[in-house]
């Protein structure tokens, strides 16, 4: 069902082992351009578009060979379906929006707003699909998450590819993406494990007690467009490993890959209906929050949206977990090793081009540890900015033109503001892509907190640098912040490090290591300003999360005698 990669059908033709950008390059001009003996040149933004297009279209294909959809729905070419009871569903909206490669700005296809009947159809599956789902034994779930990781892992190149031609990050941070997702898939593995309930013999004579965890009917995702693998696969396989059915809604500017996850989980053996993909915007947030059949959601995304859906999903009485925003700090004592300061500070804050919510987005230098500035500039400066799909790139362009505009207006507020620019990756070039969301690695110093600048969550490859004298002056400028989703202090004092841990009030905190994530058997533990809800997503607090207490209490006696006190079982 899924399309094999194209570096093995070149090996199955015998062809020289070429780069899979290649093949696909060659593979393109035969199809599109009217030169049949010989390649003509192309730009590399033209080429890489059209191995994004490529990506695109193989996964389109590899979904309508099982579509149950009529052709004939299916009025624009690339439209990307719905995923509704084990089918890719064409969409009967009149109203779409272009998914966009970042680089180049070239339509990968087309993601429709779902219709009002269509969202309830997939809420419809996910409700006939609950009882016999929950009713299957834990072992069996947890064998569809051994074979998903499995089919996961077979496909990750492929997998890597697309995510990177509609997200616009380089292929290896795409792995990274799809690798930290799959190890939650892993960990969901041990599902009889983690739900395990709690049960006590004689709790009076005669008397016991059991108590289980059991799933809570349909939950439901809305997941971000910055982790278009690692977001879904924090929430669905937990979801569906302890027994409940799922609709997710991926952001509609990367809906590509949870498509190609959906399929990955079909050929898993995930029965009809326990997975549901639905397209949207607005509308689609709101119809989750307000749908009485579903129990329960999942966030990842921005303040505004996250508050909205945890407000308005709390007050329909569902359980909700959002994770929002974030502006972590680094800091630097004067005994840090400076090179590995640099380097750290340097993948942290720029990788991704900064479109992290772990990104390091602020260093706090302590004292002399200012004097690494010069050093971290130039550092930055060698990085290379490309397309991700181009081999050597470091810095891919941002997602959306709005996010450029975004950042490139909050670098103008703070040198307004009175900071200094040291390095200003503005009006970056790119050979190629002339119409790619291009900002370089950006460094500004002299930054204060009352500055608009530090006030807003960048998301972009922007590292502001504040400077103070005293690890103490450090910890009260990240706990004055409203944010709590990660800080890191990189120092070479035990003592230093102990006290930071102690004082600091974030959730997720890393000595001398720049993004904390911790693995799933552990959660996510971001705090304050950047979750709302009380349970965190993966590791057990999420199968705290998708799950409810059941407890039966029984009593099997030789001798019955009728008591109409209030029964205390205390004896």
């Amino acid at each position: 069902a899924v399309a094999r990669s194209v570096g093995h059908r070149a090996a199955r033709r015998g062809n020289a082992r070429a780069s899979r950008a290649s093949t696909l390059y060659y593979r393109i001009q035969r199809k599109r351009v009217n030169t049949p003996s010989r390649p003509v040149m192309m730009s590399r933004g033209l080429r890489t578009s059209l191995i994004g297009q490529t990506l695109a279209t193989r996964t389109f294909s590899a979904l309508r060979r099982v579509s149950t959809a009529p052709s004939a729905a299916a009025s624009m070419p690339g439209r990307i379906p719905l995923f509704i009871n084990n089918q890719e569903v064409d969409s009967k909206s009149v109203h779409d929006m272009p998914v966009l490669c970042p680089a180049s700005q070239r339509i990968l296809g087309h993601v429709p707003i779902a219709t009002a009947e269509e969202m309830e159809a997939a809420v419809d599956a996910a409700r006939a699909a609950f009882p016999a789902w929950s009713a299957t034994s834990v072992s069996n779930r947890a064998r569809v998450m051994l074979k998903l990781q499995a089919l996961i892992r077979e496909h990750t190149q492929e997998l890597a590819e697309l995510l990177s031609s509609e997200h616009g990050k380089t292929v290896d941070d795409a792995k990274g993406d799809i690798f930290r997702g799959l190890e939650v898939v892993e960990h969901a593995c041990s599902v009889p494990s983690l739900q395990m309930g709690e049960t006590m013999q004689n709790v009076a004579t005669g008397v016991d007690c059991h108590s289980y965890r059991v799933p809570l009917g349909v939950c439901a995702g809305i997941a971000p467009f910055n982790f278009p693998a690692m977001i879904p696969l924090w929430m669905f396989p937990m979801a569906v490993v302890t027994g409940n059915t799922f609709v997710l809604k991926p952001s509609e500017r990367v809906p590509l890959t949870a498509m190609y996850l959906a399929e990955l989980t079909r050929r898993a053996g995930l029965p009809d209906g326990v997975l549901n993909i639905i397209h949207g915007t607005h509308d689609a947030v709101n119809f989750i929050c307000d749908s009485p059949h579903i129990k329960a959601i999942s966030f990842v995304g921005s303040d505004a949206a996250g508050s909205h859906v945890h407000h308005r999903g709390s007050a329909n009485g569902k359980r909700v977990q959002a994770n929002l925003g974030a502006q972590n700090h680094a800091v630097v004592l004067e005994d840090a090793d400076p090179q590995a300061v640099v380097s750290a500070l340097t993948a942290a804050a720029f990788g991704a081009a900064g479109q992290r919510c772990m990104a390091i987005s602020r260093v706090v230098l302590v004292g002399r540890a200012a004097a690494c500035l010069p050093e971290l500039v130039r550092k930055a400066s060698a990085l290379k900015l490309g397309a991700g799909l181009e081999p050597g790139s470091e810095v891919p362009p941002l997602n959306s033109k709005q996010a450029k505009e975004r950042v490139e207006r909050l670098i103008a507020s703070g040198v307004r503001d009175g900071a200094v620019c040291d390095l200003d990756g503005r009006n970056a070039v790119v050979e190629g892509y002339p119409n790619g969301n291009w900002v370089g690695p950006t460094i500004i110093s002299n930054v204060k907190p009352e500055m608009e600048l530090y006030k807003e969550e960048v998301f972009g490859p922007v590292l502001q640098v504040l400077t103070v004298d005293t690890l103490a002056e450090a910890i009260a400028l990240i706990n004055a912040n409203p944010y709590g989703n990660g800080t890191a202090l990189f120092t070479r004092s035990g003592a230093a490090s102990r006290k930071f841990q102690y004082e600091v009030n974030v959730g997720q905190i890393g000595i001398n290591l720049p993004i904390p994530v911790p693995l799933p058997m552990f959660s996510f533990t971001g705090s304050r300003g950047s979750i709302q809800g009380d349970l965190n997503f993966y590791g057990k607090a999420s199968v705290q999360f998708y799950t409810q207490w059941k407890t039966v209490t029984t009593s099997w006696k030789e001798d019955s005698v009728m008591n109409m006190s209030m029964p205390t079982m205390g004896k």
